[in-house]
């Protein structure tokens, strides 16, 4: 398998929308437990070698870690106390899944209330209810994870560059993106919200300042392939114009994101140096048109 594996959508459309609704179950017991930090910051989940991780969830004096391994394809659950609970990553639904994730949590003494239906999508239906989803193509997921790993990795030597306020690579379970954001230092206009099934005040706290995001994601909606993205909120004069790196990359009116197909990062000379290019590139492009103080931000890598 190559380093950047391809991800034609098409070959596992299904599969990925039954991850992003698993994804979401375990999301939403780091949103109940995890202390609130700002733009929602504790509730997203990381990269490792092995998957995706929710990292230590604390429930009072006790600890909850919730993994997705793409390598044994199981879900595990395992406790500070040594406990542990998992099950296998198969073709099952939503609503199967979702009982079974309860009910380990259950076991190990845990009990979290959460709002069991997904966020951002259309239609949102019920985690107990979802028979609709049932895909699980294991290989197809493991591709996906191995890209994960390759994207997280060149994000966080993009992060090295910056000394202002920036979040970590992370793992969005609403959107179903890796991202990270840097962030001028300055509060920025409320946002419109508007997001589907999703309360506009959860907009509103993670655009409550000025940024330049980017990110990665596997397809969908505006955009059938998997891809890199990068916008500004909010988005500068002349945003949608300013000349960006590579030349396969270009601002997408409708998504209004500048997007980088990550076919061409997977298949250039030097993946690494085209998508460093491009995330430096759109950061420029938000940082110069938005009059940030580039020289109290910035450092070189």
């Amino acid at each position: 398998m190559t380093t950047w594996p391809a991800l034609p959508l098409a070959d596992w459309r299904d599969t990925l929308a039954t991850l992003h609704m698993w994804t979401q179950v375990v999301g939403k017991t780091r949103l109940a437990l995890a202390p609130m930090e700002n733009h929602w910051w504790q509730c997203t989940l990381y990269v490792t070698e092995r998957g995706l991780t929710t990292m230590p969830m604390p429930a009072g004096s006790h600890l909850l870690t919730v993994d997705f391994d793409f390598t044994d394809h199981l879900l595990v659950l395992r406790t500070a106390d040594g406990a542990r609970r998992q099950f296998p990553l198969a073709p099952r639904s939503v609503a199967q899944f979702y009982a079974q994730y309860i009910e380990a949590q259950r076991e190990l003494g845990f009990a979290p209330r959460i709002l069991a239906r997904p966020v951002e999508v259309e239609p949102s239906i019920p985690f107990a209810e979802d028979e609709a989803h049932v895909a699980y193509d294991r290989e197809a997921a493991r591709r996906w994870w191995r890209a994960l790993i390759q994207v997280d990795r060149v994000f966080k030597r993009f992060r090295s560059s910056f000394t202002g306020k920036q979040s970590p690579a992370h793992f969005f379970w609403g959107s179903f993106d890796l991202a990270v954001t840097r962030f001028s230092g300055r509060t920025a206009p409320r946002h419109p919200g508007g997001a589907p099934n999703c309360p506009d005040y959860v907009m509103v706290e993670a655009y409550s300042h000025e940024c330049s995001s980017a990110g990665f994601w596997p397809g969908g909606g505006a955009v059938e392939e998997a891809a890199f993205y990068a916008y500004a909120y909010p988005e500068p004069e002349g945003y949608a114009g300013h000349p960006v790196r590579p030349a396969a990359a270009a601002y997408h009116a409708k998504a209004r994101e500048f997007i980088l197909p990550y076919e061409a990062v997977r298949t250039a000379a030097d993946p690494d140096a085209t998508l460093l290019e491009f995330l430096q590139s759109t950061y420029e492009a938000a940082s110069s048109l938005g009059r940030w103080d580039r020289a109290a931000l910035e450092r070189r890598p």
